[in-house]
């Protein structure tokens, strides 16, 4: 009989404990000076600063006031700049570590340049040959050309005068994208070098030699 009535004794019992294990947070009233403490957060306190305390007194937090609108477009500022840092960072690991792989020694940084050199010189070299046709070609078609100085020129001859100083642009075109290219490689590679030694705590001797692009003596069909 006496069951029914042991729920609502321990209940009792049991509150003060609850009570003891819950938190007071404080502020200081801005008109008064007094200290404001409460088991919840006190309207004084909204929109300051103020602390939180266990029922012993002790300080467990504090929380400071709000940001001023330019306090947090300075803060979010700050984060996306440590985002950006961060993301950075993350880039560059990825970067080294595919850096590593790739490159087993510093000799492999040597061949690779090399062959991605020559693949670029050839094509330079086969460019200048198609550059020399053409201009042999557009030399005889303006010496062709000389005869009508005084009359009507075919229009065949003027298409063909035409088609050929804008096949010579292309080539020349080509031609520039071409040194430009071998210009990227060879700073690519040097970049890949310089961290290379960083990673692995080697120093540089330099790239190996590579041989230069052969330009062909001047003729008078390149003038």
């Amino acid at each position: 009989m006496l069951k029914p009535l042991l729920l609502p004794l321990a209940l009792l019992l049991l509150a003060p404990v609850a009570q003891a294990a819950g938190e007071f947070y404080c502020c200081q009233d801005a008109t008064s000076g007094r200290r404001i403490c409460g088991d919840t957060l006190p309207e004084q306190c909204r929109g300051r600063a103020y602390q939180i305390l266990d029922r012993a007194g002790n300080l467990i937090k504090e929380v400071g006031p709000p940001l001023t609108p330019e306090q947090k477009a300075e803060q979010a500022a700050e984060n996306r700049r440590r985002k950006a840092q961060e993301e950075a960072a993350r880039e560059q690991r990825r970067l080294d570590q595919a850096l590593l792989d790739t490159y087993a020694t510093a000799r492999d940084i040597d061949i690779a340049q090399r062959q991605a050199e020559d693949d670029v010189n050839l094509s330079i070299r086969n460019a200048r040959e198609n550059l020399a046709t053409s201009q042999a070609k557009l030399q005889k078609l303006e010496e062709e050309a000389e005869f009508y100085l005084k009359k009507t020129m075919p229009p065949e001859l003027q298409k063909d005068l035409r088609a050929a100083r804008h096949e010579i642009s292309v080539i020349q075109d080509l031609i520039d994208v071409k040194q430009r290219e071998l210009t990227v490689i060879q700073s690519k590679y040097a970049a890949d070098r310089k961290r290379y030694f960083e990673l692995t705590g080697h120093r540089s001797n330099g790239p190996a030699a590579t041989p230069a692009v052969n330009r062909p003596a001047s003729s008078s069909t390149d003038r």
